[in-house]
């Protein structure tokens, strides 16, 4: 009996969240699947990447990235008044600053969020496989 299990990414270093980055790369998200939970001090997004961990196959999976302990959350060049966007996420990058860390999400057309977390801990879990009529048009 053969089954597909979906991934589960967990970075908690730099190189790992390259990892993370990779697996991303030109994902869709909808601006609606961006949440912040200050309270809680999470970051989620609810994406639609390509499958690039198997060359043979180009089917699509919508996956949650989760990032934890994140203080504050600042975008810039995202209208967050239009609901319809969609984003096409190029790299996920982190830098260290003074005491916390600054984790940018980069987006095409020069769209970037930057979060300021304590320590880096992002969680990528895919969720389904997502048929033909499902995929999100940009």
């Amino acid at each position: 009996m053969y089954k597909k299990f979906f991934k589960k990414i967990i970075a908690q270093s730099l190189s790992d969240l390259q990892m993370i980055s990779a697996c991303c790369y030109e994902a869709k998200i909808k601006l609606l699947d961006i949440k912040y939970l200050k309270k809680n001090q999470i970051f989620l997004i609810s994406l639609v990447r390509n499958n690039l961990e198997d060359e043979k196959n180009s089917e699509q999976i919508n996956s949650v990235l989760k990032f934890d302990y994140i203080k504050s959350s600042k975008s810039k060049n995202i209208n967050q008044l239009d609901e319809n966007i969609t984003l096409k996420l190029i790299a996920i990058d982190v830098y260290k600053k003074q005491e916390n860390y600054e984790i940018i999400l980069l987006f095409s057309e020069n769209a970037i969020i930057t979060l300021s977390a304590e320590i880096i801990e992002v969680t990528l879990e895919d969720q389904k496989k997502l048929k033909n009529d499902e995929n999100i048009k940009v």
